[in-house]
């Protein structure tokens, strides 16, 4: 038999039931209901002047349109998005003009409107909001922060592509390494990591983008595999914001001058590919002078990490106040006899120390970064699990 589905009216008087109990806040209601907070008031205080009949929905529709699209011009509108289907409503809208006065064409919103209320708008994904980790964007010495990326693939003479991995030091603008790969993942990428720490030392932080492996939009603070293992090395990894390329300016200025030397036009092989990136590594750490230098070449500026590489990972000791827990097989928290706190399978049989902070709020730890936090309140009636928050 098929659930059956709650009317809006169903739904606030459920709201408003919730509210009464004063067992959850506003915030934890809203969150619940998936609504804003300006609505939850706006529900309440309708509900106080006016009882449940103040729930019910009022048409906002005006009487009259005086202002109101010809149905002359809005079908002109779907004509030309049938055949221009790539346009938006701002060219679309420039072509009215050559069948209708300027005073007959609707605005841009408008336009849009029309093409929305047809089908015609193809919705835009929403970025899940991400909290910064405190990236350094402006090291004051080299090794505080390393920038890494794949410069965009390009197709080589064998009609392969080329992923450069490239990685530099954030300060001297020093490039450790422009190394090709035929695919993106986190053994190549841990590869060369490993190789380039052993020669220079490790950073503070490894700052770079969203992008698999280094990190991922939809995982808890964007860790990976690769983040949990810098993690472990005491490298801190951070991440520019969604569709911000420009938090990370100075490594993708250096990809376009890659690019133009090495791309334009490429080696046949990756193999010939590497000695071009190679050339050009020597020429711009060593021959190239840097504005932001004051002219002088990265090899000039760039020093040694004083932090070596740890050829072993040693076991962290958590605090004597902490519980330390082993995250399971399918990269969750066993809770008390019955429930689970899911984290990411990238942590599976390793140890995390939960803290308690009163009131049924933990904390929760991997070594010395904070993961996130549970509210054992928060948990609904016959669910199995705690969600963990950042």
């Amino acid at each position: 038999m098929p659930c059956k589905v709650k009317t809006t009216m169903e739904q606030k008087v459920e709201f408003i039931s919730a509210w009464r109990t004063q067992k959850q806040t506003i915030t934890e209601l809203c969150k619940s209901f998936e609504i804003s907070r300006t609505t939850a008031y706006r529900m309440i205080d309708r509900f106080e002047k006016f009882g449940l009949e103040g729930l019910i929905e009022r048409t906002k529709t005006p009487k009259s349109h005086p202002s109101q699209t010809s149905d002359e011009v809005v079908k002109n509108i779907l004509n030309w998005k049938e055949k221009k289907p790539l346009w938006g409503a701002k060219k679309i809208r420039i072509l009215l003009f050559k069948n209708h006065l300027e005073e007959d064409v609707p605005s841009v919103v408008t336009v849009h409107n029309i093409l929305k209320k047809n089908g015609l708008v193809k919705p835009q994904k929403r970025h899940k909001r991400i909290q910064p980790i405190n990236p350094i964007f402006d090291p004051k010495k080299c090794n505080e922060i390393w920038s890494a990326d794949y410069k965009g693939k390009f197709y080589m003479g064998n009609k392969k592509y080329c992923h450069t991995l490239t990685v530099a030091d954030s300060k001297s603008r020093y490039i450790f390494s422009a190394k090709g790969h035929y695919h993106e993942n986190t053994k190549n990428v841990k590869t060369e990591l490993t190789r380039i720490f052993r020669i220079y030392g490790i950073p503070q932080q490894l700052h770079t983008d969203n992008g698999s492996p280094f990190g991922s939009a939809q995982s808890q603070n964007r860790f990976t595999k690769l983040s949990y293992w810098l993690i472990d090395l005491g490298i801190m990894p951070v991440y520019s914001d969604p569709g911000r390329p420009d938090q990370n300016g100075r490594h993708e200025r250096m990809h376009r001058d890659l690019k133009a030397a090495c791309a334009r036009p490429s080696a046949y092989d990756l193999k010939a590919q590497q000695r071009s990136l190679n050339r050009f590594i020597k020429e711009y750490n060593h021959e190239r002078p840097h504005e932001a230098l004051e002219m002088k070449t990265p090899g000039e500026i760039h020093t040694y990490s004083t932090r070596p590489f740890p050829e072993k990972i040693r076991d962290f000791d958590y605090d004597s106040d902490m519980k330390v827990q082993v995250v399971t097989q399918n990269g969750a928290l066993r809770w008390g006899s019955k429930f689970w706190v899911y984290l990411t399978v990238s942590l599976k049989g390793k140890y995390v120390g939960l803290r308690n902070k009163g009131n049924g709020i933990w904390e929760i730890y991997y070594r010395s970064v904070f993961l996130g936090f549970v509210d054992e309140k928060s948990r609904k009636e016959n669910e199995t699990s705690i969600k963990l928050y950042q």
